[in-house]
């Protein structure tokens, strides 16, 4: 028995030796199988089964990625008719929104959660800047929108090196889409013209003016436009008329282009809430500038149509044009003059124009509801103006909501009255007291308290105004912006982020989150479905070199606003002149 047992005991010691082996082995990173050699086999198998996980493990982020990148950029398009309605607020940032909610829940007695409608329909920001610049122009902003590309600064529909980009409203009425332009500037200003002309530069409002009626390198290509800016279409020998040149424009545009022409509030009325079917193509030029601010216009509706009561009127214009056609229609609805607002400084038309603005924007959505035709509205501004802060002096933490609601009149309104009054009196602002102080109380009396709602002016701001009247418009708003506790940065345009907003719908997701302006474009062309290319290659066959293009060379500018650029030094008198308070 003990020999039979010996080798059991001495063969087990034997496997136990060898087991401690192994662990000690696999302690210090090897393997008897190592050791051995006789595992090569198996160790590549194993070195291939984990180049398979691996391939397999980026195979599968690769797909996540391209799946994700996919639902983002690709569009279930509506499979048949479609409208797509884009709105601009000129000038509009984040801070000008909490400026508008704040007021209007103070001066309609709401509680601190109730929102504008813009706030419900939040969906992203946009990145701003221009190929020339941090801080774009509208110009710019503008031809990112339409031609979904980045541009210089003054640049309509332009490219660095002056060469024409197609835009999203010429291709979508190529393909046979009904167009319309709806805003209360001139029609000809940077925003409207980037979508139906093509300059090298801003100012020349002569040149598109006649693209816009149809005399360009691809005809006409807009159905309706409503806004100001009949000076524009006017020769210079017409009272009215601010061209350089003889060309009667609206003439020209009813008789070799089939425009039907309408210039004031009663003949708009007679289309409003659809007393009459608008005839197509139709041309309202309602100012012969800027429709005034809605502040001031609200008191001269009998005179000019709002921004609302123009884009309603113009979206069932566009439906009924398109009733019994397989193509929908374009349109570009501008909230225009919050951005001069901005320039100016003056915080009480802005509540109102961003008021005005968010009342449009309801205005679509509600159309957008009850039309039996799919589409989306979306809406972004093309830069903030003015570097708003809804706050001014630390360490007091308060703004005064009141104090914009007690003006009746903008600051630029009332800076028209004081010329006004003193070009028909004999009154002068010469050194004479007597003068000086009828001067003074006439401004205190007649401008200040009524149309500021400012009780308590005080003698240095008088003088100010009094001695500089050409500076009325921002000292005005100074006055507003001072008690009210806003604050301004500037008299230009700044590089802030701006809001996107939407309804929703097939493919806006691509604009959701942070992106650049020219991914707004991009969604513009995308959803219609439109080739802007192939409208590209055409205007550079017909327009040739820049050198052909009509208007001459221009230069690369700022783009800003023209009024800024010549009241810039007089900007910084007004400062001296008030102080930096």
């Amino acid at each position: 028995m003990a020999s039979t047992t010996t080798p059991l005991l001495a063969d087990h010691h034997r496997h136990d030796s060898s087991s401690d082996r192994d662990s000690d082995d696999a302690l210090r990173g090897q393997s008897s199988a190592t050791q051995t050699g006789r595992s090569w086999p198996s160790r590549l198998r194993e070195a291939l089964l984990f180049a398979w996980a691996l391939l397999a493990t980026a195979g599968v982020l690769v797909l996540a990625v391209w799946v994700s990148h996919k639902h983002q950029t690709d569009f279930d398009k509506p499979a048949g008719k479609r409208n797509l309605i884009f709105m601009v607020s000129d000038g509009m940032g984040p801070a000008s929104l909490s400026l508008t909610r704040s007021f209007r829940q103070y001066t309609e007695g709401l509680e601190y959660g109730d929102t504008l409608t813009l706030d419900k329909h939040f969906w992203g920001s946009s990145r701003t800047r221009s190929s020339s610049s941090l801080v774009t122009d509208s110009a710019a902003g503008a031809t990112a929108f339409s031609c979904a590309q980045k541009s210089y600064n003054g640049a309509i529909s332009m490219l660095p090196g002056y060469t024409p980009c197609g835009t999203v409203l010429e291709a979508a009425k190529k393909a046979g889409y009904t167009t319309g332009l709806v805003v209360t500037t001139d029609i000809t200003d940077a925003t409207p013209a980037c979508f139906a002309s093509h300059v090298n530069y801003r100012l020349q409002q002569d040149e598109i003016a006649l693209q816009e009626i149809g005399q360009g390198p691809l005809n006409r290509v807009v159905d309706l436009m409503f806004g100001g800016g009949r000076c524009h279409f006017l020769p210079n020998t017409t009272d009215g008329g601010c061209r350089q040149d003889n060309i009667d424009a609206i003439e020209l545009a009813q008789k070799e282009y089939g425009w039907n022409y309408i210039g004031d509030r009663p003949s708009f009325d007679e289309y409003w809430e659809g007393k009459k079917e608008v005839p197509m193509p139709m041309l309202g030029l309602f100012a012969p500038t800027d429709i005034p601010f809605e502040l001031d216009r609200r008191n001269m509706n009998d005179q000019y149509p709002s921004l609302s009561e123009m884009a309603k009127t113009a979206l069932r214009a566009l439906e009924k044009a398109t009733e019994k056609s397989d193509k929908g229609f374009f349109i570009m609805i501008e909230g225009s003059r919050i951005d001069h607002a901005g320039h100016g400084n003056d915080p009480s038309a802005q509540v109102r124009e961003v008021l005005e603005y968010d009342k449009t924007f309801k205005a679509v959505l509600d159309f957008l509801e009850e039309s039996k035709t799919d589409g989306v509205l979306v809406a972004t501004s093309d830069h903030e103006t003015g570097g708003l802060a809804v706050a001014r002096h630390y360490p007091q933490y308060l703004w005064y909501p009141s104090v914009l609601a007690n003006a009746t009149a903008s600051s630029e309104h009332l800076a028209r009255l004081l010329w006004a009054h003193i070009a028909s009196t004999t009154t002068t602002t010469s050194s004479s007291s007597s003068s000086l102080s009828e001067l003074k109380k006439y401004i205190n009396s007649e401008l200040v308290i009524p149309g500021l709602g400012i009780s308590d002016a005080t003698d240095d701001e008088l003088d100010a105004i009094a001695l500089h009247p050409e500076l009325a418009q921002p000292a005005f708003a100074q006055m507003i912006s001072l008690r009210a506790q806003i604050g301004w940065s500037t008299h230009g345009h700044s590089a802030v982020d701006v809001n996107i907003y939407s309804s929703g719908g097939p493919g806006a997701d691509a604009i959701r989150g942070n992106v650049e302006n020219t991914d707004v474009g991009e969604f513009l062309r995308s959803y219609l479905g439109v080739d802007v290319d192939a409208v590209t290659k055409e205007l550079r066959e017909k327009m040739g070199s820049s050198s052909l293009a009509r208007g001459g060379e221009v230069g690369e500018g700022d783009g800003d606003d023209h009024w800024i650029a010549h009241e810039a030094m007089e900007y910084h008198r007004l400062d001296e002149t008030l102080g930096s308070a």
